[in-house]
């Protein structure tokens, strides 16, 4: 009769075990780690990678699956070479579900590395570097933004539809600008045109002017640069104050006047570039989320706000597939993989690698929004060039 009320007890208190465990779990923060850049030339665009990736929580009650969201940040600072021991931090330390970043293509290929090695889940809400979802592609890393290919080549074709045959490249020497300077150059080969100087900088230099020098100098049909954040405004008003802009016209991929207007000023004006966001899009989704943005950041939103807000859905989409269950890693993948996601940037879905297919836009710079100008290339897909997934 004991050896029976030892056995009940026991069944009892197991059975008690597993319901507190199932309602842990059911309790549990999803742990999201946000490898952003807080300081230096990108700290605006972190910060509004951020700002969407938590408006797109907050609109779903401050839940995805059905879980909360606990967060934990961390300064890449831009800086490749510690971006090893700050994945870490995330991933050793402080044990997070998945890392939500970053914005430098350097930096972002030491996280992908990480990500692989830790079998961690990574979304990457803007760094275009093509390898991540080219020879390191993974199924366990997704992009939420572009290929550095992507709006390059579409640039590409427009400059060479428009009569440009000589064209004159200048970036920073790392591996967006070089991306972005490769896939320009596919695009204009494409339309009859070519590139006849390729010009660079090391990151984050902005001493332009021994540069607009040579430019000058080569007189071409015109002038594609790459550039972001600080080394963008600088470079596009010391390229108009050098006068340049009077004669040679200057395209790029709408880094170059993301979120940069306001400080570009009158020198950016008339500017045409390709993204794969605009100002002035028809797209509903996008006019509830501008006015929602707005609202809660007293500040309009740019190309990195869509981007953060996109990684969150498209965590959001896996999640809820297995009810908040992260630890069901195939079933979540899968359904991030076929999930539509609609975005302000207008519907797009991803391709095998895992890079947003999306039409790429042409706009325009009227005062302080990049006008919708058209579609440059529809659905364009990075060519994903080294998958192996």
């Amino acid at each position: 009769m004991i050896h029976r009320r030892n056995t009940l007890a026991a069944a009892l208190v197991a059975g008690a075990l597993c319901l507190a465990a199932a309602g842990a779990h059911a309790q549990s923060k999803i742990k999201v780690g946000l490898m952003l850049p807080y300081t230096g030339t990108y700290a605006a665009l972190g910060t509004a990678i951020e700002n969407g990736f938590r408006l797109y929580v907050q609109e779903q009650g401050g839940k995805l699956g059905g879980r909360e969201i606990e967060y934990f940040r961390v300064d890449d600072e831009s800086d490749p070479s510690k971006a090893v021991d700050n994945m870490n931090k995330l991933v050793k330390r402080d044990n997070v579900d998945v890392v939500v970043g970053t914005v430098h293509s350097g930096v972002a290929m030491a996280m992908a590395k990480v990500a692989r090695d830790t079998n961690t889940l990574l979304v990457v809400p803007n760094a275009g570097a093509g390898a991540v979802t080219g020879a390191m592609c993974a199924p366990n890393i997704f992009r939420s933004s572009f290929s550095n290919w992507q709006p390059g080549y579409a640039m590409g074709k427009v400059a060479g539809e428009k009569g440009a045959k000589k064209v004159v490249t200048i970036t920073w020497k790392y591996a967006a600008g070089d991306e972005s300077v490769e896939g320009f150059r596919e695009g204009l080969k494409s339309a009859g045109g070519e590139v006849v100087k390729e010009l660079t900088l090391p990151f984050p230099n902005v001493e332009f002017q021994a540069l607009l020098t040579e430019i000058a100098a080569a007189k071409p049909d015109a002038v594609y640069a790459f550039f972001a954040g600080g080394g963008a405004v600088k470079f596009v008003k010391d390229y108009a104050a050098a006068g340049l802009n009077k004669t040679i016209p200057l395209y790029g991929p709408g880094f170059l006047t993301d979120g940069t207007l306001e400080a570009q000023g009158a020198a950016a004006q008339g500017m045409l570039t390709t993204l794969h966001y605009a100002d002035g899009l028809d797209v509903p989704k996008d006019k509830a989320f501008r006015a929602e943005y707005l609202k809660a950041y007293k500040t309009a939103p740019d190309v990195y706000a869509v981007q953060g807000y996109d990684a969150a859905q498209m965590l959001g989409a896996g999640l809820a597939a297995v009810k908040g269950d992260i630890a069901k890693r195939p079933e979540l993948i899968a359904a991030m993989e076929k999930e539509k996601i609609d975005s302000p940037r207008g519907a797009f879905t991803l391709s095998k690698a895992h890079n947003p297919i999306q039409d790429i836009y042409l706009r325009k710079v009227v005062g302080t929004e990049n006008r919708f100008e058209g579609v440059a290339v529809k659905a364009l897909a990075d060519p994903a060039r080294g998958c192996k997934m």
